[in-house]
């Protein structure tokens, strides 16, 4: 049977005036990702990612570790939604700086109730889809990796929402449970479906094998 590997990308600069990218940390995880699979012996048939910055530094980090090169198809629907559009639907006005804990805190609690009232189509963010436009372009990259064939290894980067309502879909899970889903993705984790006739089946969730060592342990990140 093929396998679908959905990977978070690596922490990225919360706080900074450009998140988009990825920190010395997040380059860091997806390295030793790319080791842990060239270890391994593991080769991908195909990649598909979103058009992020931090999606497209995070599979180079992990191809020159791995050792193989990663054309990849670039897929919208795997692209995040855009979590300053959604607390500030919440809380007007300037945010403070992401740089005491206590503000950390403040935003990610803030993003926990925002995302529930999108789930609930109470909220519509400015320049965002509706909560079912963005599980319907999650749909269509599942879509697109299953139609692939079977016996295939896929590789899908992409960012905690996408990779949770993918989960949410395999399970069928009330929309509800991705924000939990969603909230708890460590940086560079990993998810798998197991790709059968019918569709996908969950296998792991959110799982940090390269980083299963006392110095990986130092690596791990939410954010």
């Amino acid at each position: 049977m093929g396998t679908l590997h959905l990977v978070r990308h690596g922490q990225a600069q919360l706080g900074a005036a450009d998140y988009d990218q990825l920190s010395p940390l997040g380059l860091q995880q997806c390295q030793r990702l790319g080791r842990y699979w060239r270890d391994r012996g593991l080769r991908f048939d195909a990649v598909l990612t979103g058009t992020l910055r931090r999606h497209a530094q995070s599979l180079l980090a992990v191809a020159e570790a791995l050792g193989q090169a990663l054309p990849a198809q670039q897929l919208p629907g795997l692209d995040e939604y855009d979590s300053q559009a959604l607390v500030h639907s919440l809380h007007a006005g300037p945010q403070p700086a992401l740089a005491a804990p206590d503000a950390v805190r403040q935003h990610f609690r803030l993003l926990r109730q925002a995302l529930r009232a999108w789930v609930q189509g109470e909220i519509a963010p400015a320049g965002m889809p509706t909560h079912a436009e963005f599980v319907a372009g999650v749909c269509g990259a599942l879509e697109q990796a299953h139609a692939l064939g079977p016996g295939r290894q896929v590789l899908i980067v992409s960012s905690g929402g996408p990779i949770a309502t993918a989960v949410c879909q395999v399970l069928g899970a009330p929309a509800a449970s991705f924000v939990d889903l969603n909230l708890r993705l460590r940086n560079a984790s990993l998810t798998q479906f197991v790709s059968t006739a019918s569709g996908y089946q969950l296998q792991e969730f959110n799982t940090l094998p390269h980083l299963d060592d006392p110095e990986g342990q130092r690596l791990v990140s939410y954010a």
